[in-house]
């Protein structure tokens, strides 16, 4: 009769392999774990003898997992995580005593938008957590899956093995250009933008090989032109300023802070074209109080943020 590993195996060594996996680097996995490096190689022995398989063999980076590895990996993950969030979700929360790191990546056209307005808001409903606000990098979504990152704030990405997306809030298309751009009206058509220049705000993982608005233009038959292209969304208002090109952005582009500048309304067959912005943070975390909580503060934000035209 075959050894039923379940009972047998130490199911500390099932999340040492876990993080393993997604660190594919012992020393990051003993930081993790907080166990020594040893320690951590000590127990890849013991699950390497218990499953008879390598389960990681070394890369010119770290180590690689096997076939038998990535597949354990996609079936025990959903179970582990649900085992924390089982033994984690009925301590009793309370924001008013947080006393942690909350580590928010966001995407760069969201981030200038709302720095300031995060922290004050924080401030003000968990004064003793430290907020950090990082920007949205390529990278983003394994920092969320490793534990580095608390929350991820930005536009449609594929989550990728444990981390779990949530639609935020959906926010309708302006057009950013100068007060004395030459188009005057307060609605505008793809095909009024053609013969403008776009300068847009890239978003790592996002738009980093193409422009939205691009897309949408060349789908209405159109050949537009993307004129300028940066992850600093500061750069993009300054091309935008001294220039004839538009930036595409949405009624979160805080416009009354910037008096050179004015917002367009896009119509898209006669309808205002709206995009999505997702929260992204680890699996294990799902639905608990905090992640919870912390989502429904984002929200907050963004809809006390997000511009309402009369």
């Amino acid at each position: 009769m075959a050894k039923d590993l379940f009972f047998s195996m130490d199911l500390n060594l099932l999340r040492t392999f876990l993080v393993l996996s997604q660190e594919l680097n012992t020393r990051k996995a003993s930081e993790r774990l907080h166990v020594s490096q040893p320690a951590v190689s000590q127990g890849l022995q013991k699950l390497r003898a218990q499953l008879g398989d390598e389960l990681f063999v070394k890369a010119p980076n770290g180590l690689k997992a096997t076939p038998f590895a990535e597949q354990l990996a996609l079936e025990v993950s959903p179970y582990l995580n649900g085992l924390s969030v089982a033994l984690n979700k009925n301590r009793s929360f309370d924001p008013l005593s947080l006393n942690a790191s909350i580590r928010i990546a966001v995407a760069p056209i969201v981030l200038t938008c709302l720095s300031g307005a995060l922290f004050r808001h924080f401030s003000r409903v968990a004064p003793h957590c430290t907020l950090e606000l990082v920007a949205w990098k390529g990278d983003s979504l394994k920092s969320i899956q490793s534990d580095e990152t608390t929350l991820g704030v930005s536009f449609v990405h594929e989550p990728g093995q444990g981390v779990h997306m949530l639609q935020l809030v959906e926010l309708e298309a302006r057009i950013i250009v100068r007060n004395g751009h030459p188009i005057q009206s307060k609605t505008v058509t793809p095909a009024q933008m053609e013969s403008y220049p776009i300068a847009s705000v890239i978003t790592p993982g996002y738009n980093e090989q193409l422009t939205e608005a691009a897309m949408i233009m060349e789908k209405e038959g159109l050949e537009p032109t993307v004129g300028f292209r940066s992850e600093f969304a500061m750069a993009v208002i300054d091309v935008i300023e001294n220039t004839d090109f538009f930036m595409p952005h949405s009624t979160l582009f805080p416009v009354k802070r910037y008096p050179l500048l004015k917002a367009l309304t896009p119509l898209i067959d006669g309808e205002p074209y709206l995009s999505e912005i997702y929260a992204y943070y680890n699996m294990k975390y799902r639905d608990t109080e905090f992640i919870m909580w912390l989502i429904e503060q984002v929200q907050q934000v963004i809809k006390q943020e997000t511009v309402h035209d009369n």
